[in-house]
């Protein structure tokens, strides 16, 4: 168990997936009990072990959602109490970000609250889902609409 708690701890104890808290007490056969999942699927970690010779990062999930997304690649859902048009795949637009830097557009809204709101909340949960990674975010004014997008610091 030294690398679930080590891995555990790291991730602050917080489903990568849901961003939901993970008891470490928990059963690991219970669908909220603790379990080690990679951010990539197994056939896209195995071509970039051939590129690069590298292992993707474990990170902490829970038994249910980890299983829940298999063998496919992830994706990290947009609440629900945020309003947003044409959102954009959070995982996609994370690893490009870490991978090339630059701009990524991840919403329209239609009000300045909806906008800052949007930004908060992919602020903190970026945080968590890549770490390392400086952000910034940016709200532009566009034609009625408000564009929410992310920037390498």
């Amino acid at each position: 168990m030294g690398q679930l708690q080590d891995v555990g701890e790291a991730d602050g104890w917080r489903c990568w997936l849901c961003d939901e808290p993970v008891d470490p007490e928990m059963s690991p056969n219970d669908p909220r009990g603790a379990s080690l999942d990679t951010r990539i699927s197994k056939a896209r970690a195995k071509k970039k072990k051939q590129d690069k010779g590298n292992v993707p990062a474990e990170r902490l999930a829970h038994k249910g959602c980890n299983t829940g997304k298999g063998a496919n690649d992830p994706v990290v859902p947009w609440p629900d109490h945020l309003i947003v048009v044409d959102p954009a795949p959070i995982i996609a637009a994370a690893e490009r970000l870490e991978r090339k830097g630059g701009r990524e557009a991840m919403a329209r809204c239609p009000t300045q609250g909806d906008a800052d709101a949007v930004a908060v909340w992919l602020m903190d949960r970026l945080s968590r889902l890549t770490p390392g990674l400086a952000l910034r975010t940016e709200i532009a004014s566009t034609g009625g609409q408000y564009l929410v997008s992310l920037h390498t610091s």
